[in-house]
C-alpha cells in the first residue's frame, strides 16, 4: 500500500517544523467532492435569511476564536503578533458588509414596471453549485472571505483548500461555520497537492473555481479547469506591482507615512502592496529623504515578540528570491539608501529580509517590472503627469494604483486625478490612499492580476447565475 503524501508548514522565524496534514487519495478526494454536490442540493434550500442569520452566528463562533488567532498565525506565516489583529478586525468588517448586502444581491430582479397586460417576467439568482477556493498564505482570513461566504450564502457548496503554509486558518473558518450551523459536507476543507488541486478544478461536480495566488499558479488552475468536460467559471486574483505617483501638490509627511506602511507592511508580502513610486521632480528629493528617515525605524525581529514591527518573509527561498533582485538592480545601476546593518536579523540562509529602498532605478529592472513581495520599493523621478501615467502602466499587472495630490484644496488636482482614473490601467484607483479593500467596491484586476470580481455586489454575481423567469398568465 502506498504510503500517504504530507505537507509540512515550516514557521519562517524558526525555521522548523509546526504542523503536519495527509494528503487524501483520489478516491477519497472524489468522494468529498461528490459529497458537497449532495449536500448543496439541501443546502441550496435552505430559505435566504435562515442563511444569513447562520452568517450571523458564524461571525460570533469568529469572535470567540480571535483570542487564540494571532500567535497561531504568526507562527504559520511570519507576521509580527500585534499586527494580526488588524486581519481579523477586516476579516469581521468584510462578513458583515457581505451580510448585509446579501438579501438585495440575491433577490429576484423584478421587470414589472416594464410587463405587459398578462405577463409577469423576473430574474432569479442562483447558486453555482459547488465552489473549488483556493486560498493564499498572506492574508489568510480575509482574501478567504471575499469567496467563501458569499459563496456560501447564494447557496453554493464550499471546499476550501488552504495553502500549506496556513493550513490552521481554513480549519478555524469551517469550524466557525458547522457551529453556525452550515452542514459540514456544504463547507469541507481540503489539504491537496498541486496535483490534487488539478483533479478538484476538473472534476465535473466543480462548478466554479476561485483562486488567489501567482501568475504561474492561476494559470496552472485554469488550464486545470479549461480542460475539464463541460464548462466551469473561475475566478483568478493574481499578482500585482503597484504603482503610486505623488503629484507636487501632496501633503509629503501624510504621504510618506502611508506609502511606506503600503510598502512594508506585512513585510510587503500583499498583491496590492506599493512597489514602485514616481515621485515628481519638484518634490523628488525631500520625499526619499523623508521616506528613508521612517524606513530607518522598523524594527526587523521575532514576530512573537509585541515590539516588533517587520518580521521575516515566508520563508528562505523566498528571502534570497528578494536578496537576489535587490542585488540584480544595484549591479544595473540602483542606488540602495538603507544600510542592511542597520537590520541585523537579515541574514543569509534565514526568512529574515532587511527593508530597502532604491533609487535609480528604470523599467530595464526586475525590481520595477516583476513582483517582489517583499519589504523593497524603488523610487523613480518624473517630470508630468502624462510620464507618471506612462511609467504607471507599464507593466504586465493591472490590480491597484494611487494618486497622492491635495485634492481637497486645488480643484485642479482633483481634476488631475480624475484623468488618472480614465486612463489607469488597474483594477482600483486609490486617491491619498493604498493597500486597501473596500468591501462595497469591486476587487478585481487588468492584464496578469487576473480576471473576475470579489467583494461588492458583483462578487455574488460571480458566484452565482442568472434564471430568466417569463410568465405569460392570460391565455385566453
Amino acid at each position: 500500500m502506498a504510503v500517504p503524501e504530507t505537507q509540512t508548514t515550516i514557521s519562517p522565524h524558526t525555521q522548523q517544523p509546526l504542523v503536519t496534514r495527509t494528503y487524501p487519495s483520489q478516491q477519497e478526494l472524489d468522494d468529498a467532492i461528490r459529497r458537497a454536490a449532495a449536500a448543496q442540493q439541501k443546502w441550496r434550500r435552505v430559505p435566504l435569511q435562515e442563511r444569513i442569520a447562520i452568517g450571523r452566528k458564524f461571525m460570533d463562533e469568529f469572535r470567540s476564536m480571535s483570542a487564540e488567532i494571532p500567535m497561531e498565525l504568526t507562527l504559520q506565516m511570519g507576521r509580527p503578533v500585534s499586527q494580526v489583529p488588524g486581519e481579523i478586525r477586516g476579516f469581521l468588517d468584510r462578513a458583515d458588509y457581505l451580510l448585509n448586502i446579501a438579501e438585495s444581491a440575491l433577490s429576484d430582479v423584478s421587470l414589472k414596471d416594464t410587463d405587459k397586460p398578462g405577463f409577469k417576467r423576473y430574474i432569479k439568482r442562483i447558486p453555482l453549485g459547488v465552489v473549488l477556493v483556493v486560498a493564499p498564505w498572506n492574508y489568510p482570513y480575509l482574501v478567504s472571505v471575499n469567496s467563501v461566504l458569499p459563496a456560501l450564502i447564494a447557496g453554493n457548496a464550499v471546499l476550501l483548500k488552504p495553502s500549506p503554509q496556513t493550513p490552521l486558518t481554513a480549519e478555524r473558518f469551517a469550524l466557525a461555520l458547522t457551529r453556525a450551523g452550515v452542514p459540514k459536507d456544504a463547507i469541507q476543507v481540503l489539504h491537496l497537492s498541486p496535483a490534487l488541486t488539478s483533479f478538484a478544478a476538473q472534476h465535473p461536480k466543480v462548478d466554479f473555481v476561485s483562486f488567489t495566488g501567482s501568475v504561474a499558479g492561476g494559470k496552472a488552475v485554469e488550464q486545470a479547469a479549461v480542460s475539464a468536460p463541460g464548462f466551469k467559471g473561475v475566478g483568478l486574483e493574481l499578482g500585482g506591482k503597484d504603482p503610486a505617483y505623488v503629484r507636487p501638490d501632496a501633503n509629503l509627511d501624510y504621504t510618506v507615512a502611508e506609502l511606506v506602511d503600503g510598502a512594508i507592511f506585512n513585510s510587503g508580502q500583499s498583491c496590492c502592496a506599493i512597489e514602485r513610486i514616481y515621485v515628481h521632480e519638484a518634490v523628488y528629493e525631500p520625499f526619499v529623504a523623508k521616506f528613508v528617515d521612517l524606513v530607518k525605524n522598523y524594527k526587523l525581529g521575532d514576530p512573537t515578540q509585541p515590539d516588533v514591527n517587520l518580521g521575516p518573509v515566508v520563508s528562505v527561498a523566498s528571502a534570497e528570491k528578494i536578496r537576489k533582485q535587490v542585488a540584480d538592480a544595484v549591479k544595473a545601476g540602483a542606488k540602495a539608501l538603507i544600510p542592511e546593518d542597520l537590520f541585523p536579523a537579515a541574514k543569509a540562509g534565514t526568512a529574515f529580509v532587511a527593508p530597502q529602498v532604491l533609487v535609480d532605478v528604470n523599467h530595464s529592472m526586475d525590481v520595477m517590472m516583476e513582483e517582489t513581495f517583499g519589504p523593497v520599493v524603488g523610487i523613480q523621478k518624473v517630470s508630468s503627469d502624462e510620464e507618471a501615467i506612462t511609467l504607471m502602466n507599464d507593466s504586465p499587472y493591472g490590480l491597484t494604483a494611487s494618486v497622492w495630490t491635495n485634492a481637497e484644496a486645488n480643484q485642479d488636482s482633483e481634476a488631475a486625478f480624475l484623468t488618472f482614473v480614465d486612463e489607469l490601467q488597474a483594477g482600483t484607483v486609490f486617491l491619498n490612499r493604498c493597500d486597501y479593500l473596500d468591501p462595497a467596491l469591486a476587487w478585481t484586476g487588468v492584464k496578469d492580476s487576473g480576471r473576475g470580481i470579489s467583494l461588492s455586489k458583483f462578487g455574488y454575481d460571480q458566484l452565482t447565475r442568472a434564471k430568466s423567469v417569463h410568465m405569460k398568465i392570460k391565455t385566453s
